[in-house]
């Protein structure tokens, strides 16, 4: 009964995404990107003037561009550990209403700044906008992990692919989202000119690994040759645990 229920989740995998619906989340990350790349654009052009409506419109972009890298996390995780449910739930609508409150987030960080809230207050909501989304992507790739190890009809090549668009957004959201949290919340940090520097110029390449996130879902060749050592480990472990 164990081996009908796996075969009939792995063939739902594959059908779902054969019959995959337009990607809302990955259309709403990359413009979210080109939101960032028009006012970086703008700002640098209108240096000597006020910025402060770019810069709103700037960390607009980036909020938006990390609810929407959780939902493309959360999407993948569905697809192997709910596929059934994922299947038949999944809509074009859910997912334009999804974008739209992740759309509306942004701006529990830009109305508190824009009406010149404490600074304290302003840097710990963005602190806890860029930290929340984190435990939720370990999840995501550990339940995912969890579900690939028990299936046996996904093909090693569709398994890699899934775990390389997984690891790859929570490498990008370390590398880059964690030290603007950091600085943020830690006095230390801020008052720290190098970290700061890094800080602010690490977030800017955000469009950038976001360009490798898309590569990696349309062409699953360059995560599989990056990332099939997971699997494999997956497989060895499997092995010496039956043995």
């Amino acid at each position: 009964m164990r081996l009908l229920v796996t075969r009939v989740d792995s063939s739902s995998v594959l059908q779902v995404q054969k019959d995959q619906v337009v990607p809302v989340y990955i259309i709403n990350v990359l413009l979210s990107d080109l939101i960032q790349l028009c006012c970086m654009v703008v700002e640098v052009s209108l240096q000597p003037l006020n910025s402060d409506l770019f810069f709103f419109v700037y960390y607009f972009g980036v909020v938006a561009g990390v609810g929407f890298m959780v939902c493309v996390a959360l999407e993948r995780y569905l697809v192997v550990a709910w596929p059934l449910w994922y299947r038949f739930r999944r809509t074009l609508g859910v997912s334009l209403a999804v974008s739209a409150v992740v759309w509306t987030l942004p701006l529990l960080y830009i109305l508190p700044v824009h009406f010149q809230a404490d600074f304290v207050v302003s840097e710990t909501i963005l602190a806890v906008v860029f930290l929340l989304p984190y435990p939720l992507l370990l999840f995501f790739l550990g339940g995912t992990l969890r579900a690939l190890y028990t299936s046996i009809s996904v093909p090693a090549a569709e398994k890699r692919r899934i775990v390389a668009v997984l690891v790859l957004v929570v490498l990008i959201y370390t590398l880059i989202f964690l030290p603007s949290a950091i600085w943020s919340l830690a006095e230390d940090a801020r008052s720290n000119n190098t970290f700061s520097d890094l800080s602010f110029t690490i977030i800017k390449f955000s469009p950038l690994a976001d360009l490798f996130l898309y590569v990696f879902l349309k062409q699953g060749g360059l995560g599989d040759k990056l990332l099939a050592f997971v699997c494999c480990t997956m497989e060895r472990n499997g092995i010496s645990r039956s043995a």
